[in-house]
């Protein structure tokens, strides 16, 4: 029996899945603890539907990214710190200064969480950082540490 799954079941499926189930178990156990529907015709429908929205929503999500990739790109960032007189910094640079960089300098909100600096700073100069955005969708973005 073919079952439509609403919530995840461990060993089975994912929510929206189409699962072929032996039919006592879809019927004396999924759908009364109402974890899979009967996949009928109309359920069939709606879930293809579902499926259809799903991958624009994400197309949709990945040209955005693809936007954002680009603007990030497209120069490097400027971020001020206390410079020494041998060009070396006092403090460091963090995640939580290049999400504030990002957000003046390209109008892109970016959580901290997401950024990750590659190499240790402690010189001015130019440096790389990572942003992901999930999904192996991860972004490496130059900036340019200068004194104050």
């Amino acid at each position: 029996m073919q079952v439509i799954l609403i919530k995840d079941v461990d060993n089975l499926g994912s929510a929206h899945e189409a699962v072929d189930v032996r039919p006592g178990y879809a019927r004396n156990f999924l759908i009364p603890q109402k974890f899979a529907i009967e996949a009928s015709g109309s359920n069939m429908k709606i879930l293809q539907e579902r499926h259809k929205q799903k991958a624009k929503k994400e197309n949709k999500l990945i040209a955005e990214i693809a936007n954002v990739t680009a603007v990030l790109k497209s120069s490097p960032l400027k971020i001020g710190a206390k410079v020494g007189t041998s060009g070396k910094i006092f403090g460091s640079v963090t995640a939580i200064q290049l999400a504030r960089a990002i957000r003046e300098q390209k109008g892109y909100e970016i959580d901290r969480r997401r950024i990750s600096i590659i190499d240790d700073i402690k010189e001015a100069g130019m440096h790389k950082a990572q942003v992901d955005f999930g999904k192996d969708n991860i972004v490496e973005i130059d900036f340019e540490v200068v004194a104050e």
